[in-house]
């Protein structure tokens, strides 16, 4: 007879494995570090993408084709962006899984009033990013994310491979040490998909409501949330 160990034990040993991996893995190519966990939870490891490129779900489909691609579709995206999802659905060997809030933008308005975006960025970030990616989450172990230590100052310490103690999974960024130059050369040498925006002043692309054209000399997420003092959605705080 199996006897399942208490859920504190299993959550435990996940976070004494991502504590161990991330000092081992530190200086280990972003493939090495993504064949890790494809490798280690199977089927309970998958790849978040806001579809700004698909550079992480491309690493991980070439060493676990058909890994399963989690997008939020918050109602608000640019039609770049939606473009992108579906064009990495159809070329790429990955099994893109689209999560949408629990209300849609004219429902979350009738309760909320419109425009929560402006009026209370961090509640709508909650209901339509965090929310839903908490649930969908729910069938893995470890998640991927693209997240790099070059972006802006909160994420300077990232670790390629983490504890995400609010969702209580191993949080895996494989290229937290790339730079924008590394990234970009990745995505020359192999044509990996991007977002038509990246290359029309958008270097960070989230909510079309939320994102503006980045200036010259600004930091690469300062088209966020201009003008509302927020820098992050709250998937990675």
């Amino acid at each position: 007879m199996v006897v399942s160990q208490p859920r504190e034990h299993v959550v435990h040993g996940l976070q004494q494995l991502a504590e161990s991996a991330g000092r081992t893995l530190e200086d280990a190519p972003a493939s090495e570090i993504v064949r890790w966990a494809a490798e280690t939870f199977g089927d309970r490891f998958c790849v978040t993408s806001s579809m700004e490129d698909a550079v992480v779900a491309h690493l991980a489909s070439r060493v676990r084709p058909g890994v399963a691609v989690v997008f939020l579709d918050t109602g608000y995206h640019f039609p770049e962006t939606i473009g992108t999802r579906d064009a990495v659905a159809a070329v790429m060997d990955v099994d893109v899984i689209t999560l949408t809030p629990r209300q849609t933008v004219a429902e979350q308005d009738a309760q909320y009033g419109p425009r929560l975006h402006e009026r209370d960025p961090d509640r709508c970030c909650a209901l339509r990013k965090v929310a839903p990616l908490a649930e969908g989450l729910k069938p893995y172990d470890a998640w991927a994310t693209g997240l790099r230590r070059d972006q802006s100052p909160t994420r300077a310490d990232i670790p390629v491979v983490g504890w995400d103690a609010a969702r209580q999974k191993v949080k895996v960024s494989p290229i937290a040490r790339w730079t924008q130059a590394d990234l970009e050369a990745y995505v020359a040498e192999h044509a990996v998909l991007t977002n038509p925006l990246l290359a029309d002043g958008y270097p960070s692309i989230g909510c079309a409501p939320c994102t503006r054209r980045v200036q010259d000399g600004e930091d690469a997420r300062a088209g966020r949330w201009a003008g509302l003092g927020k820098t992050e959605c709250g998937l990675h705080s």
